[in-house]
């Protein structure tokens, strides 16, 4: 048997290393298709030629909830600690470096706000406890405006939330309803964000780099800046088999036969397709599916066969699933040491802090030092985002969208009343995400496929835009769990998946949950 994946993300690295830890499947047998030159998909971090750094975003992690993703982390060792693993690695770094913000939102004041209170009113409440209680039926592919009324965009609860996992109000009511389900045990402590658990260096050295090596020493084969265009499909008793896959090498098409028994995983949409970063001194490129051809593979297969999922659900409305985010490299103290006096957290241990009253609607998390493996000892990286970068700046007289990392300094300083020369030898490079938010996009349970749709005898999907009940999208957990479960159903694995924990159920975690909520 040979398998082949379609992306070299997460859900397909993971899927590769199910099908050899639990599968059997000799490493020689699977090939990872990439249209980058780089594994590791929207897990990325890179040093560019001029030396500073830039990162799309980061994840976060917990111990809590992130099931499968540590079941497959406990299998693969870390590179820098060899008798360790990457869980182990991670579950020790962040006993040494605990999270506990004291500056979770700065108003427009430069006060840090109270948020010992969420700010409800009863109607708020009330709505919300309808929220959460009513059947995804129901809430169908309604937004969350439908459903929360303006005032309760103004709580602290809401810019809290909004902020640590990239809602708007218009986006899916399921989704949020999952969330609030699925994270309910860090609604206590969503102020300290003390549930919070990173990787010790940022995501693409502290997971993609071992689990890349440790695929590699198994003889899985990377095929690079080879982007897979089509699939030939035939009929096999009521269901479709893949029987070739269309290659295009910088120009140069081929095709792959895919025999009887082989399989098929692939990762269907990006969340960030079409980026592109900018400079110090210009905004990044406004790019769109129409120049990466990144849906394009999940369109055509999907054109006429219902249970392949719709993208057009997530992908035909750039103004609402963009955001953009920034990476600033310092190369003097003077930012980070003002950031620690100002926010009382140490670098690494605060996790997000947003500007409440921002117009771009900025937050920034300062991360434990070094971020990256190959970073000098007299430099520093941190990362923002913005969720309003369509917005004129309250510093800028501009858009974020139109702005080059100088002036996104500029607004920062700004709301920080930090002299703007604290930056005078750093570099901030500004990236454009347009499909960021996709997956929280209003949507029908059938726009996403299964990870084996019914109709499948050999094609399963490995993303962020598959259908796992009462899992929730914009997590590591997503794809590791879509991987692991269209690696066991189509080798027919006996070995359960990892059970989804349910904080909800637990009467601790619904008393101290209630307890904030009327705080």
């Amino acid at each position: 048997m040979k398998a082949y994946f379609i992306g070299g993300g997460v859900g397909s690295l993971a899927g590769a290393a199910f099908l050899i830890r639990d599968g059997g499947v000799a490493g020689d047998d699977i090939t990872i298709y990439e249209k980058m030159p780089l594994l590791g998909g929207s897990l990325d971090g890179a040093r560019l030629p001029d030396g500073a750094y830039s990162l799309r975003g980061g994840r976060m992690l917990t111990t809590d909830h992130y099931e499968c993703t540590w079941d497959l982390l406990s299998s693969i060792p870390s590179l820098e600690h060899p008798a360790q693993t990457v869980h182990d690695e991670t579950i020790a770094f962040n006993i040494e470096h605990k999270a506990h913000s004291r500056a979770r939102l700065v108003d427009r004041n430069r006060f840090k706000a109270d948020v010992t209170r969420m700010g409800f009113s009863m109607h708020d409440r009330m709505e919300l406890l309808r929220l959460m209680e009513a059947s995804e039926e129901k809430l169908g592919d309604s937004r969350i405006t439908d459903w929360l009324s303006p005032p309760f965009f103004q709580t602290n609860f809401w810019y809290m939330w909004q902020t640590t996992f990239a809602f708007q109000p218009w986006h899916s009511a399921v989704e949020l309803k999952r969330y609030l389900h699925r994270f309910m045990n860090e609604f206590p402590r969503i102020e300290t964000l003390g549930g919070v658990k990173r990787t010790i260096y940022n995501q693409y050295d502290a997971i993609v780099r071992p689990l890349t090596a440790w695929l590699e020493r198994q003889n899985v084969r990377f095929v690079r800046d080879t982007r897979v265009t089509d699939m030939q499909f035939a009929d096999d008793g009521g269901k479709v088999s893949v029987t070739s896959l269309a290659l295009d090498a910088d120009g140069k098409a081929s095709v792959v036969s895919v025999g009887d028994g082989d399989l098929v995983f692939f990762e269907n949409g990006s969340m960030t397709d079409a980026s592109s970063l900018g400079s110090m001194t210009s905004p990044p490129e406004r790019l769109t599916k129409a120049d990466s051809h990144g849906w394009d593979l999940w369109e055509k297969v999907a054109a006429g066969r219902p249970g392949f999922g719709n993208p057009a659900a997530f992908n035909s409305s750039i103004p609402e699933s963009y955001w953009a985010s920034f990476t600033v490299t310092c190369r003097d103290p003077r930012f980070f040491d003002q950031m620690e006096a100002f926010t009382g957290n140490a670098a690494g241990t605060g996790g997000l802090v947003t500007f409440k009253d921002s117009n771009w609607l900025m937050s920034i998390v300062l991360y434990h030092q070094p971020h990256f493996v190959d970073q000098p000892k007299d430099v520093q990286v941190f990362w923002g985002y913005a969720l309003h970068p369509d917005r004129v700046g309250d510093f800028v007289a501009k858009p974020m969208s139109e702005s080059g990392g100088a002036e996104i300094l500029r607004e920062l300083c700004g709301h920080l009343n930090f002299d703007p020369a604290i930056f005078e030898k750093a570099s901030c490079i500004p990236c454009r995400m347009p499909y960021i938010t996709s997956m929280f996009m209003p949507r029908k349970k059938s726009d996403r496929p299964l990870p084996v749709p019914a109709i499948s005898k050999n094609l399963a999907f490995v993303s962020q835009f598959v259908e796992i009940p009462d899992d929730v999208v914009f997590t590591v957990e997503y794809s590791v769990r879509a991987a692991q479960m269209a690696v066991y159903e189509l080798l027919e694995i006996k070995r359960s998946v990892p059970a989804i924990t349910r904080h909800d159920k637990s009467f601790g975690v619904l008393v101290d949950t209630l307890e904030r909520a009327f705080a």
